[in-house]
């Protein structure tokens, strides 16, 4: 993990799908820049693991359940005061060849990556209107742009979130607001199964898939003051694979 550049002093931040990966090295990276962190996650055992380990608040939800959402801003809200920024990071897999895929692998697929994304945005709005200040940053794929076979639910998911981040900044940037949004390619849960022979070719010139921290770093600048001239944005931290 690179040395932390950025001063988030009075900044509360939502990560989602905080209990592992990505969303943990995240939490920590905002934790040590001195922000006020909420980790959300559907599993709770190891979200609390993972909030006592980084230092943050854990907050045990369903993204895809509106209820749940807006009890995290109200929490959020009730103890700061203020959100600051939002990183929809919460993902699930449910992998079949599309013959194969029932109405509940499609449908849980997208109601927790794109339905949760537009689910906690459209519930910081609010607070990002009266502060006239908001960062979004939401997490999308390669194969939202490219596809995958066995992945015809993730891929329409995250090609989904690839026109809600730049709907959303075009809607919110009266606002103070940017919406911008990462392709990563990091070793999480989700690589961890493929295999060996496979990895040179989703990895690119760098060969290596990124350590979680590293996705972490491109998000932290996104959700920065510095980065407030740049919306609607998908910033591939891929190692080149997407060239």
């Amino acid at each position: 993990m690179g040395n932390i550049t950025y001063d988030f002093t009075g900044k509360s931040v939502i990560v989602t799908g905080a209990a592992r990966g990505i969303g943990q090295a995240l939490a920590r990276h905002f934790v040590e820049a001195k922000a006020a962190v909420f980790m959300v996650d559907f599993d709770e055992i190891e979200l609390d693991k993972a909030a006592r380990d980084v230092g943050a608040v854990g907050i045990p939800a369903d993204v895809s359940n509106t209820d749940d959402v807006e009890r995290v801003v109200s929490t959020v809200i009730d103890e700061t005061g203020r959100i600051d920024i939002l990183v929809n990071n919460a993902g699930i897999l449910r992998d079949k060849v599309l013959w194969k895929l029932t109405d509940d692998d499609w449908n849980q697929v997208l109601n927790v990556h794109a339905g949760g994304t537009f689910r906690f945005t459209r519930a910081c709005v609010p607070h990002f209107r009266k502060q006239e200040f908001g960062r979004v940053v939401n997490i999308t794929s390669y194969t939202g742009l490219h596809g995958n076979r066995g992945q015809a639910n993730y891929a329409t998911a995250k090609a989904g979130i690839i026109g809600f981040t730049r709907t959303a900044a075009k809607e919110l940037a009266a606002f103070g607001v940017t919406v911008n949004a990462i392709s990563p390619n990091a070793a999480t849960r989700m690589t961890a199964s493929i295999p060996e022979d496979k990895i040179a070719e989703l990895t690119g010139p760098i060969s290596r898939f990124a350590d979680p921290s590293e996705m972490a770093d491109a998000i932290c600048f996104l959700a920065s003051e510095e980065a407030g001239y740049i919306t609607g944005v998908v910033l591939p931290v891929d190692g080149g694979v997407s060239m």
